[in-house]
């Protein structure tokens, strides 16, 4: 009886111990932000850098597309794409307010999907 009691608690251990997902202090992420120029470039790299554990944000007017390395111990994907809503700039997640993106300069308002 003791070892089937010792062995459950074993395999209890081993398969929590599996669980746990480290935190990447580097992790690069790529996601598409709406925007239209060199404005929009500005107010989007400057929206990333403003969530703690962001390290490198630069968005690319052509594809669209913000290159990010994040600590992911300290923010996470969605919190940018977040601070990107509350500029008027929508993502796949998560989308600005009319109100916000009414806000925009006239060639940064976009077309919106």
């Amino acid at each position: 009886m003791k070892n089937i009691v010792f062995g459950m608690m074993l395999l209890f251990v081993a398969l929590s111990t599996q669980a746990q997902v480290k935190k990447s202090k580097n992790a690069k992420y790529s996601i598409e932000v709406n925007g239209n120029c060199d404005l929009c470039k500005k107010r989007i790299e400057k929206a990333a850098f403003s969530v703690s554990g962001v390290k490198s944000a630069v968005w690319d007017v052509e594809s669209h597309q913000l290159a990010l390395i994040l600590n992911e111990e300290k923010c996470s994907v969605l919190d940018v794409k977040k601070a990107l809503a509350n500029v008027g700039h929508d993502t796949d997640e998560v989308k600005a307010s009319d109100e916000v993106y009414q806000k925009l300069h006239s060639c940064c308002q976009y077309e919106r999907k």
